[in-house]
């Protein structure tokens, strides 16, 4: 199957999804995606299990799409510039050092404890994951994703500061906490005894990196936008940015997720407040906004149908059913560390911690970096848990986020 023929079944399954939900459900659009894509997956399951279809060709599709390179090093640089050109710098700045903590010390913490607990899962289910594979499923785990909390946040009027945390948190806590797993992956590969202090070197200069690297690009092209009044010409500028900047940022080793946020927040505060035209910002914002909702509704349908290629043992299911507890432990300890070490600049009450952890859903990156482990000893497990936590975290979390909110907050 050729790669347009992959586009385009992916596409077209979205497309119907998209209307299913828009007509029948009325679910926030990525949960509805999410719903529709896994019933269809159900029920092909469910077919081929009784002989009524072959299985074999849709395993088959399935399995050869790379998320690997579809996600990580494709969907998630538009994910990620869309997403911080909506931030408001101004109100970013006033909570910087609750994003900076949660984002950097809470992805390592959360990758500490949700993997150590993994690995005492399996140990109690004897299942044999090594304690580095298990911090690996901690880091993959980490990172969360706004993409359906958003809405329902501002549709219930949370407090903007608590929004903007959870929004910058998630922004930048995705460039962490693939340098986390990067770097844990490549320590399980090599199998030598890790220096500490060059890993650590090395991490500070990934994150540093991306900062310099996206800020310099974010201020070059708003230089040039400043130049230019034709919308056209400036959306493809902005493409250039996002496609261009993350390339390089991969070939000169620096986080890219880092550097296209950083890039993003510059565009979107510095680019478009004095650059550019008030047309051109409404069509810049229009686009961009249509990107992000085309991108999800493909990465939910993908994300649905990975059941059929999963073949997951009973036990894996029933060790995903327990991580799902391990991994809401280890965001509300990460969350906890994090908001006790800035208490005497930000205080958190108990309801917005709770809505914090609630709120931390794990979407299509969590899944890309677990299906991009190599054969490795775990790896099946890894995946298999990995997809039941996405699929409770975007299902039922993301559903229940507003009767949390209003219990929580009101």
């Amino acid at each position: 199957m050729t790669l347009f023929q992959t586009v385009a079944i992916v596409l077209c399954l979205s497309a119907f999804a998209a209307y299913i939900n828009y007509r029948y459900l009325h679910l926030p659009t990525t949960i509805g995606l999410m719903v529709v894509s896994l019933s269809i997956s159900l029920v092909i399951v469910g077919f081929a299990a009784t002989g009524l279809i072959d299985l074999s060709g849709v395993d088959r599709f399935v399995k050869s799409i790379n998320f690997y390179q579809l996600i990580l090093n494709g969907l998630l640089a538009f994910f990620l510039f869309a997403g911080a050109m909506h931030v408001n710098f101004a109100e970013l700045k006033l909570q910087k050092w609750p994003v900076a903590v949660m984002a950097t010390i809470g992805v390592f913490s959360a990758t500490i404890i949700t993997g150590g607990l993994f690995w005492l899962l399996t140990y109690f289910l004897d299942l044999h994951v090594s304690l580095l594979h298990a911090l690996l499923f901690g880091a993959l785990i980490s990172p969360t994703d706004p993409i359906s909390v958003l809405g329902i946040m501002k549709r219930m009027k949370t407090p903007k500061s608590l929004e903007i945390v959870i929004t910058a948190e998630s922004l930048f806590n995705d460039g962490v906490g693939v340098v986390v797993f990067l770097t844990l992956l490549q320590i399980a590969l090599s199998h030598t005894q890790p220096a500490y202090l060059d890993i650590s070197v090395f991490m500070l200069g990934e994150a540093a990196g991306g900062v310099a690297m996206g800020y310099v690009l974010g201020m070059m092209v708003s230089f040039f936008l400043r130049e230019v009044d034709d919308y056209q010409i400036e959306i493809l500028m902005t493409l250039a940015l996002a496609a261009g900047g993350y390339a390089l940022a991969e070939l000169i080793h620096v986080s890219a997720p880092i550097a296209i946020v950083v890039s993003g927040l510059v565009i979107g505060n510095r680019g478009q407040n004095r650059a550019v035209s008030a047309l051109v910002l409404e069509r810049l914002d229009i686009f961009w906004e249509l990107v992000d909702d085309i991108l999800n509704a493909v990465l939910f349908m993908l994300i649905g149908l990975e059941v059929i290629a999963l073949s997951p043992d009973r036990i894996f299911l029933v060790l995903g059913f327990f991580a799902i507890a391990v991994v809401l432990i280890g965001r509300l300890a990460s969350i906890v560390l994090s908001a006790g070490i800035i208490r005497p600049i930000r205080h958190f009450t108990k309801g917005e911690i709770a809505v914090m952890t609630w709120a931390g859903l794990r979407g299509g990156l969590s899944m890309a970096m677990a299906l991009s482990i190599p054969d490795i000893p775990g790896k099946r497990i890894i995946l298999t848990v990995t997809y039941v936590v996405v699929v409770f975290s975007v299902l039922v979390q993301g559903l229940s986020l507003s009767a949390v909110i209003r219990r929580a907050l009101f």
